[in-house]
């Protein structure tokens, strides 16, 4: 087997173990959606709406401790909807989050918390424990 086929096979089958891998995230991640948001609600689902902008430098070590949050199965179930707030200056509004990197949690219809400029894996934890728990 050449050097090159080897090198091949390792990256298909790496590739097949991420992908493995993000299947079995327990968050689960989207961009916001004003009617997915509130089926969510409806429902008495568990939500943490992350108003984040691309060019942001908190907000992308926001994203980070998600990824690493991302895999825990006691986060099963819950749905971190995305907010660009360069563009989605309505639903900022909705939400009264005046920056960007803020993060919302609701369970159902009420908020149960709320983090600006945090980038810390365990008060993000924390706060999506709130919404799983309607605390």
């Amino acid at each position: 087997m050449t050097f090159a086929t080897s090198l091949f096979r390792s990256l298909v089958v790496a590739g097949l173990a991420l992908s493995m891998a993000a299947e079995a995230l327990a968050l689960e991640k989207k961009p916001f959606s004003t009617d997915e948001f509130a089926a969510a609600q409806a429902a008495g689902k568990p939500v943490l709406v992350h108003v984040s902008a691309s060019w942001c430098p908190t907000c992308k070590a926001q994203h980070m401790a998600l990824d690493g949050l991302a895999a825990k199965p006691e986060f099963d179930g819950v749905t971190v909807m995305e907010v660009d707030f360069d563009s989605q200056k309505d639903v900022l509004k909705t939400f009264r989050a005046n920056q960007q990197s803020t993060m919302i949690a609701f369970h159902g219809s009420t908020e149960t918390g709320r983090l600006v400029g945090q980038t810390s894996p365990r008060l993000i934890g924390d706060l999506i424990n709130a919404a799983l728990n309607g605390k």
